[in-house]
Parts: structure tokens; C-alpha cells; sequence
């Protein structure tokens, strides 16, 4: 029998819990986590949320920053938008028990990153994420409309195609009625009906070997949009952050945030000499596009596998205040960043396309809506500003949120959604084709589809992952559903989107820089 909400939230980071306590005051919700509720993208971030809080800021400063940061394909109503919306939101999560740092006086103790011209991220240490997150979850938690469902894994939308209907093909005709839900611990299929479904799935960093992201971002909710007919845009502008902590092995990749080259951590080659003045001026602080190519570019050039990050010359007691957590991984690695720098590697980090949106967060679906990393909506453009994609969750949530209450009862449940067919599988003979299969996406993606690309890097990484494609399409037809054979498919998906949306842009612009086409404007 299929289980009916008023709203389905697929995915729990800021942007889905958000959405979700928005909502919960006038329908009940679902809130489906692949795993426990607090594994999301947002869990790991560290910066903070950039906003216009205080004078000498203005929003005008930000919105110039985000556009220079974006490299020309910002949508300009659109930043101004989210920059302008930014204290409300902001408001909201204070409400919730959101705790900013403050300084003595009470006023917020506001941080600066590459691309900011101004100080304006707010943080809760070098762990905001983190708290946000236990903000948000406790709330949810306490709210009677909202039931968290974790360790539920949404395997596929429904819309038309599970009627057999004509349409299915007529992109302004399709409709989402929900979706289908694995419960990994019982091992059984949902029929989940819902007026409104919304899509907060994070990011894609698992298609890489080397990621800041969570294991779990393997672009399940882009995938489940493709499939589903809607409009995914831009996905070749996949954001490598400049500063992951050189630890071979470890998965994911700890990250080294970008507010502490804000508090003056320099950039060093191995042999302790400054790089950065040779690719822009903004040295250290330039946006992380730069700052990826030129890591990569020296460790290349001097056949290094890592870079510097020096934090010697800070003061001591501030520097371990501020940063704590940094503080404490690198200590069990024996790495004292009072006395020693840091070595970093450029990692992937954050996909600056994805389901395309409007400004209330709807996607090409009718009833359903998206947010967070997961979407492109215009604000990233090419290349996302350090500490923007908070707030673009929380603004998003906010604007699905108003615009599904305006419009939600007059969805009704569709009654003849067929239940999951699983007849005729059976559970794939060795676990091995699927993590070979995975190893091997990781390896194309990496050596072909990384921080640097060309038309000779594109054409093999497509040619072989089609092998991929052909082989795990076959798999997944005869074979019992399981959360890894889908997070594969998926992974595929939109590995295929990044290479098929790289290949057709003919210019180097942002994230996307190609020696065929060189932007002599950024950094080679």
C-alpha cells in the first residue's frame, strides 16, 4: 500500500530540513536520508554562510563579488536576490538555535574568504555546518508533522512513465507523484505518494578519487531528475576546493577551509617559497578556481604531490581558537600547524550546475522543486563564491517553501501508481562488478575530466564510460535493487552530464578550463 504526505523531502542537509520546517506547520512531511539524518554535504562544511550583516559591507560589494567570482554567467537578478534576502534568513536560523560566533561586544565575529572583498562569513568556529546541522535536526525532530526517515534510499521519481502515458515524452507535461523508496534495512520498496516532493540530494564529489564530500554524494537526486525527463544545466562546473589535507587513503578528504587562508595562511611550495602572486593578485585569497589551477599547476610542474599551507606566522592561541577542529586532525597525523604547515591537494568539492530551478525553486516537473547543490539556479554561474551555496540552500528552501504552501492543496494523490516490480532479479552474483565498476568511473573522471581538460581528455573519458554504462544498465535490469548498485547507475548519470555538457562548451570559462580553448583572462 502506498504511504501519503503532504510533502516528500528527499535529502536532509540545510536546504531539505529547512524546507521541511517550513512547510510542516500546514502538512505533514516525509523527510527520506540514505543513511542516518545527519549525513549530508552541509554536515562538512566548515567557512561558514557569507551574508551582508555590517558596515563597511553593502550588498552591492557582495553581489560584485559573487559576479566576479561567477566568470560572466551569473544571472544577475538572481544574485541580487539571494544577497539581498540573506539577514532574513539568517534571522530564521538564529531562531531555530543556530549559534554564531560573536565577539565580545556581541556583534558577529565575521571571517573572510577567496573572492570576498569584505569580511562578512558568518561561522560557528571552523565547524558551522556541523552546528547547523544540530540546530536544524533537533527542531525536526520535535516537530509532530515531520517524520524523519533514515536510512531510506529514493530510487527513482515517479511521474508519467510509471503510467505508460504519451506525454512522458512532452517536457511541459510531466508531473512528479512522489517517488519510490528503498528502506535499506528491511530490504523492501515504498510507494511514497506526495502533493509536493522536493529534492535536497547534495552533491556529486564520489565520481572522483578524491573528494571533500561524504560518501554518499553520488548525484542521486540529478540523476533521478535526468531520468525523469527534466532540465539539468551547466554540470561541467564542478568546483575543486584548492585546500583538502594531503592524507593518502583517507575518503573522503578532510577539508582545510578557506577561512584560514582569510586569517593570512600563505600558499607555499614544498620548499617553503610563495606561488600565488604569479597567478593574480589577490595571492592566497584569489577565487578557488585560481587557487585549484595554480596547486595543480606547480605540483605538476615540480612533480610534488602536494603544496604548503603555512600558518606559523599566526598567533598561536587565536589560530587554535578559531580553528579547532583543523587544529585536531592534523594533531593525530602528527602535524602541529602551529609549528609545521599544512600539506594540501586540490580536491572535489562542489557542483556548480544541476537541476535547473526558477527563483521559486521549481524545477521543469510540475509539483516538484529542488535546492541546495544539487540545482543550478544562476547564482553560481561558472564558479561558486567561498560560503555562498548556504545561503543559496536557505533561500531556496525559503522560496519552495512559500511558493508549495500557496499551491499544494490543489495537488490531489495520484491512486494508480503501480507498485515496484522487482519479479525476475535476482541479487547480482559478486559484489566485485560493482565496486570495480566504481573504481573505474572514479579513475576516468580523475585523470580525464579533472581541473584541466582537452577534447582528446573528453572523447576518452566518454568512450570508456559508455563501456561502463552498457555494462552496469545490464546489471541493474537483471539484479535485485541495492543502495550501491543505484549510487553506480547514478554516479554514471551524471558523470555522462559532466563530460556531454564539458565537451559542448568551446571556451575555458570558471571550473571548466580546457587547453584547447584557453582563457588568457585566468590562470592556465
Amino acid at each position: 500500500m502506498a504511504r501519503k504526505y503532504d510533502f516528500l523531502v528527499i535529502g536532509s542537509g540545510l536546504a531539505g530540513l529547512s524546507f521541511a520546517l517550513k512547510v510542516a506547520e500546514h502538512g505533514t512531511v516525509a523527510l527520506v536520508s540514505k543513511t542516518k539524518i545527519s549525513e549530508s554535504n552541509t554536515w562538512y562544511a566548515q567557512g561558514g554562510i557569507a551574508a551582508v550583516t555590517s558596515f563597511p559591507d553593502s550588498y552591492e560589494k557582495h553581489i560584485n563579488d559573487t559576479l566576479d567570482c561567477g566568470d560572466g554567467l551569473c544571472d544577475i537578478e538572481t544574485v541580487e536576490m539571494v544577497v539581498s534576502e540573506a539577514p532574513k534568513q539568517i534571522s530564521e536560523l538564529l531562531k531555530w538555535g543556530m549559534r554564531f560566533d560573536t565577539t565580545p561586544d556581541g556583534t558577529f565575529d565575521l571571517a573572510r574568504e577567496g573572492g570576498h572583498s569584505e569580511y562578512r562569513v558568518l561561522h560557528h568556529k571552523d565547524r558551522t555546518g556541523t552546528e547547523i546541522m544540530r540546530a536544524l535536526i533537533e527542531e525536526a525532530r520535535n516537530h509532530k508533522n515531520i517524520h524523519l526517515l533514515d536510512h531510506h534510499f529514493a530510487i527513482d521519481l515517479i511521474t508519467q512513465h510509471h503510467l505508460g502515458s504519451t506525454v512522458t515524452r512532452q517536457m511541459d507535461n510531466i508531473e512528479c507523484y512522489g517517488a519510490y523508496v528503498l528502506d535499506v534495512h528491511r530490504n523492501e520498496i515504498s510507494t511514497m505518494l506526495s502533493r509536493v516532493t522536493f529534492i535536497a540530494t547534495g552533491g556529486i564529489g564520489n565520481i572522483y578519487q578524491t573528494t571533500t564530500n561524504p560518501v554518499i554524494a553520488t548525484g542521486d537526486g540529478v540523476s533521478m531528475v535526468y531520468r525523469a525527463k527534466g532540465l539539468v544545466e551547466n554540470m561541467e562546473f564542478v568546483q575543486f576546493h584548492p585546500t583538502a589535507l594531503y592524507n593518502p587513503g583517507e575518503r573522503p578528504s578532510f577539508l582545510i577551509t578557506e577561512a584560514l587562508r582569510g586569517h593570512g595562511a600563505i600558499l607555499r611550495t614544498n620548499d617553503g617559497k610563495e606561488f600565488m602572486h604569479k597567478y593574480d593578485k589577490r595571492h592566497s585569497l584569489a577565487p578557488r578556481d585560481i587557487v585549484a589551477r595554480a596547486i595543480d599547476t606547480e605540483i605538476k610542474l615540480r612533480g610534488e604531490d602536494h603544496v604548503l599551507l603555512d600558518a606559523t606566522h599566526l598567533e598561536p592561541e587565536n589560530l587554535i581558537a578559531h580553528f579547532p577542529t583543523i587544529h585536531e586532525k592534523c594533531m593525530t597525523l602528527g602535524i602541529d600547524m602551529r609549528k609545521q604547515p599544512i600539506p594540501v591537494v586540490p580536491a572535489a568539492h562542489y557542483l556548480c550546475g544541476g537541476i535547473r530551478v526558477d527563483k521559486n525553486a521549481q524545477t521543469s516537473i510540475k509539483r516538484l522543486y529542488a535546492g541546495g547543490e544539487a540545482t543550478y539556479t544562476g547564482l553560481h554561474g561558472a564558479n561558486r563564491l567561498a560560503s555562498n551555496s548556504l545561503l543559496e540552500a536557505i533561500v531556496y528552501a525559503d522560496r519552495g517553501a512559500t511558493h508549495a504552501l500557496e499551491n499544494f492543496r490543489s495537488f490531489t494523490f495520484n491512486e494508480v501508481i503501480p507498485a515496484w516490480n522487482d519479479e525476475g532479479t535476482r541479487l547480482p552474483e559478486e559484489m566485485i562488478l560493482i565496486t570495480q565498476e566504481f573504481k573505474e568511473l572514479q579513475a576516468i573522471m580523475t585523470n580525464y575530466v579533472g581541473i584541466v581538460r582537452s577534447n582528446l581528455r573528453l572523447k576518452r573519458a566518454f568512450e570508456r564510460l559508455e563501456i561502463i554504462y552498457r555494462e552496469t544498465e545490464e546489471l541493474y535490469e537483471k539484479s535485485v535493487v541495492s543502495t550501491q548498485l543505484c549510487e553506480l547507475r547514478n554516479a554514471i548519470n551524471v558523470a555522462y552530464l559532466v563530460i556531454k555538457m564539458a565537451r559542448r562548451r568551446k571556451e575555458s570559462r570558471g571550473l571548466h578550463y580546457t587547453l584547447d580553448f584557453p582563457n588568457k583572462n585566468r590562470i592556465v
